[in-house]
């Protein structure tokens, strides 16, 4: 699990966790922040896989020709961000049901 976070770029899996962390803490003392917190962090997602496509596409650029497995795995390794930022987000939706049933 480390190695994922290692692999998907420490600064944006940091910022990600610091999200996730917001959400969990929305939760419980900010209720109406716990859903946008959660958007926010499939935002960071979404730009941290983008801005690690450029960086493949530029570097695919200046070497030529690569193999497919090599393209294959670049886009595993950017999508993981966004996958992060995904579950961040389902969790954010899933708390503030929650949090909506609770209250009403």
């Amino acid at each position: 699990m480390l190695d994922l976070f290692f692999e998907g770029g420490t600064l944006f899996m940091t910022i990600l966790t610091l999200l996730l962390l917001g959400v969990i803490i929305s939760f419980w003392k900010f209720p109406e922040w716990t859903k946008d917190i959660g958007l926010l962090a499939l935002s960071f997602g979404i730009l941290g896989q983008i801005i690690g496509l450029y960086g493949a596409f530029k570097g695919i650029e200046q070497m030529g020709q690569v193999s497919q497995q090599i393209m294959a795995g670049g886009l595993k390794v950017s999508s993981i961000t966004t996958i992060y930022g995904l579950i961040i987000y389902i969790l954010a939706i899933v708390l503030a049901l929650i949090n909506k049933s609770r209250l009403d």
